[in-house]
């Protein structure tokens, strides 16, 4: 899988999934411009291995719920480089709870982040991949978002959202050599998993056919494929990479 010469945004880039996309798309050849919402010692060190790899990037910090920031994030990359190949929309957020005692905040905070963003950033994105009549649009849902989970029905509708707007998108730009896909990670070892004790990790496994956690590499292996060359006619298709957990 080849991206020499291409470039691309990765969200959420500082840590997790976002930085392992990051690292894997600068290894196959591209140059990557990664996000945080703020500064972080995360997000330079994610810049400093892009760099240690041969590649160029630019660290752009924005809240991609914001409109004005995202359009600096694209912005920045048009200007820095005259293109953008590759979105991958990777950013997001939970504010777990049940609903009866969710608070609005905490719904709205995790439907921008996690849903809107993915739509802002593909709307100003589209300007350029448009224009070149190319692009590759990934959209980072989760396993959540196809099965639901109690104590998360913000998250849940949010990645559930993901998987219409990723159909629709591609029905649309799909005629201008434009591809959207999304990824449904499992669990994945992050931060996330480092807080669950053994019992839980063991009653999780329980309900992943392959019997383990997957890693973020492991995601990054698949964004990497629907960025390149060889995913050429793939769009509007959602991969699950959860050790076969939504087969329920």
């Amino acid at each position: 899988m080849d991206l020499s010469g291409k470039t691309a945004i990765v969200t959420g880039s500082a840590r997790g999934i976002g930085r392992a996309i990051a690292l894997r798309l600068a290894r196959a050849g591209a140059d990557i411009a990664i996000n945080g919402s703020q500064a972080s010692e995360a997000l330079e060190q994610t810049a400093e291995e892009i760099r240690a790899l041969g590649r160029k990037t630019i660290a752009v910090v924005a809240d991609v719920s914001s409109a004005e920031d995202v359009s600096r994030l694209v912005d920045s990359v048009v200007r820095e480089w005259g293109r953008l190949d590759i979105l991958v929309n990777n950013a997001g957020v939970t504010r777990d709870g049940l609903v009866m005692r969710m608070s609005d905040e905490d719904w709205d905070a995790v439907l921008d982040t996690d849903l809107k963003s993915a739509f802002m950033c593909s709307r100003a994105a589209l300007r350029p991949m448009l224009k070149a009549r190319a692009g590759r649009i990934i959209n980072i849902a989760s396993v959540i978002g196809l099965m639901g989970n109690p104590g998360q029905a913000n998250y849940a509708a949010a990645k559930a959202g993901i998987l219409g707007l990723t159909r629709s998108l591609a029905k649309e730009v799909g005629s201008r050599g434009i591809t959207v896909n999304a990824l449904a990670p499992g669990y994945i070892l992050t931060r996330m998993t480092d807080a669950l004790d053994e019992k839980q990790r063991e009653a999780i496994k329980s309900r992943i056919p392959l019997n383990e956690f997957g890693t973020p590499d492991d995601v990054a292996e698949a964004a990497a494929f629907l960025a390149s060359d060889e995913a050429r006619y793939i769009t509007g298709q959602v991969l699950a990479v959860d050790g076969g957990m939504s087969l329920g």
